[in-house]
């Protein structure tokens, strides 16, 4: 009677279907309500905004979608959601029922003198077929498999994010590289420009020197800036090919592939309008980074309850049939065999191992909290700072081109004032050194707030489900 006390309760235990392990719950973290230099005011989802179109360049659209389905990091990201959609078959099968069956055939004898002088015959033989079936069902009663399942499930949806992560680096780093390699064209036609400003000058100081009011080492100096400017070009053009063969590498293709099309030089790229930024909380909807990392939290909350259903005990259902033919010299027969019944296995002393691994499995599911945090917050450094650079960037373009204006109206005056001879060469040289410098400056502002533009668009997730046959899916 009390065996039956005790075992009724377990056997309701059993019957009823538990899940062991903690249940999944969305973390939460603390955020500002809104950015430091934004309105709080609620973005719509920007992963499907073509931000780069801002720019109005044909030829950067045309590079981005050619590379969306070339992009071999991008490539890459797709190719392991077909793994992970496996491994969520492998842990479905785990609670599944297994069925084999196999088949035999063999042949035997015997011949030799010793058969004939002890039996009086001259040979034996005997053959044999045999064939069966087996089956066997693992009881998931505490939910092991289902929470396999359920990890499964999390990581593949981790892998479909994941790919937007790769599209967000790809779109960083090719439009990126073509704002570089587009500077590296305009600093060229400036260099150039300069160059033929200062042989002017070189011209004009020789002009002068032969009417007697210029000096050798006017000329020299004004040969100097003429040299060192010829002296800069091979850099320029060293960085622009360098970002025209990284461009190729980002498309899928060898390097120097596209530099031919890239050489005839367009202007450099300008943003076109204002990027809303939303507020923090949008980030943990639009950036695939951060759901990649709550999606891989899910996963690891679900392992624990694969690691504490091992602490229980466990029933397989399993059973076997057997046919077999045999043909021997003295006669032919049948045998059939067959078995059937539950095993039953018990967790009694395994050396603290079982209790270790769920404590195992906790640790990296807290490990994967402090992940999860960790790139929240660093999202929100990234929009902070983007746009916190962006806003000056545009302050920093126009004041460089007063200043550019103001030191070439500055360069006219000294040449027409050195024409006149009411001022020395050096003042004619100062000022084309600083239409230069200003020039030059101005086109590396430029650059810059491109790129901070970039930044900012690719901090908030703009884009990352453009081109992507998976969003439907997910």
């Amino acid at each position: 009677m009390n065996f039956t006390r005790t075992l009724f309760p377990l056997s309701m235990l059993l019957l009823s279907g538990c899940v062991v392990g903690p249940d999944y719950q969305k973390p939460e973290t603390a955020l500002p309500a809104k950015f430091s230099e934004s309105k709080a005011t609620s973005g719509e989802s920007v992963t499907l905004n073509p931000w780069w179109e801002s720019f109005r360049d044909k030829r950067l659209n045309d590079l981005v979608h050619q590379g969306m389905a070339e992009n071999l990091s991008v490539l890459q990201a797709l190719e392991r959601i077909t793994a992970a959609e496996a491994n969520v078959v492998v842990a479905g099968a785990g609670a599944l029922p297994s069925i084999g069956a196999s088949a035999e055939a063999s042949a035997s004898g015997q011949d030799g003198d010793y058969l004939r002088r002890t039996s009086g015959g001259y040979s034996s033989s005997s053959k044999s077929l045999t064939a069966g079936a087996s089956a066997s069902w693992l009881l998931d009663f505490f939910g092991q498999y289902r929470r396999s399942k359920e990890a499964a499930n999390a990581s593949l949806d981790a892998a479909y994010d994941d790919v937007n992560v790769a599209r967000l680096a790809y779109l960083s780093d090719l439009v990126s590289s073509y704002v570089n390699a587009r500077y590296y064209q305009e600093a060229l036609a400036l260099s150039r420009k300069n160059l033929e400003s200062r042989r002017e000058t070189l011209k004009l100081t020789n002009e002068i020197k032969e009417a007697g009011a210029a000096s050798s080492l006017d000329v020299l100096q004004a040969e100097g800036l003429v040299n060192q400017t010829l002296a800069e070009l091979p850099g320029l053009e060293t960085g622009f090919h360098q970002s025209a063969n990284h461009i190729a590498t980002l498309l899928g293709l060898p390097a120097s592939t596209i530099t031919s099309s890239l050489i005839k030089g367009s202007a450099q790229p300008m943003p076109r309008y204002a990027t809303r930024t939303g507020i923090p909380a949008d980030l943990i909807r639009n950036r695939p980074d951060i759901r990649a990392a709550e999606r891989r939290l899910e996963a690891a909350t679900a392992q624990i309850g694969v690691a504490e259903a091992d602490l229980y005990p466990s029933i397989e259902l399993g059973g076997s049939i057997g046919a077999t033919r045999n043909f021997t010299s003295a006669a032919t027969g049948n045998l059939t065999s067959w078995s059937f019944g539950p095993t039953l296995t018990l967790p009694i002393f395994n050396g603290g191992s079982l209790k270790a691994r769920v404590k195992i499995a906790r640790s990296e599911a807290e490990q994967q909290y402090l992940t999860w945090k960790s790139t929240v917050l660093n999202a929100v450094e990234e929009v902070e700072n983007a746009q916190a650079a962006l806003i000056r960037d545009g302050q920093t373009v126009a004041a460089q081109r007063k200043v550019v204006n103001s030191y070439e109206q500055t360069l006219n005056l000294a040449r027409e004032s050195y024409r006149g001879g009411a001022s020395t060469i050096l003042d004619v040289l100062d000022a084309e050194r600083n239409v230069a410098t200003a020039r030059l400056q101005l086109a590396s502002a430029i650059r810059q707030l491109a790129r901070d533009f970039v930044a900012l668009n690719v901090a908030i997730g703009g884009g990352a489900e453009i081109g992507s046959a998976t969003v439907a899916s997910k």
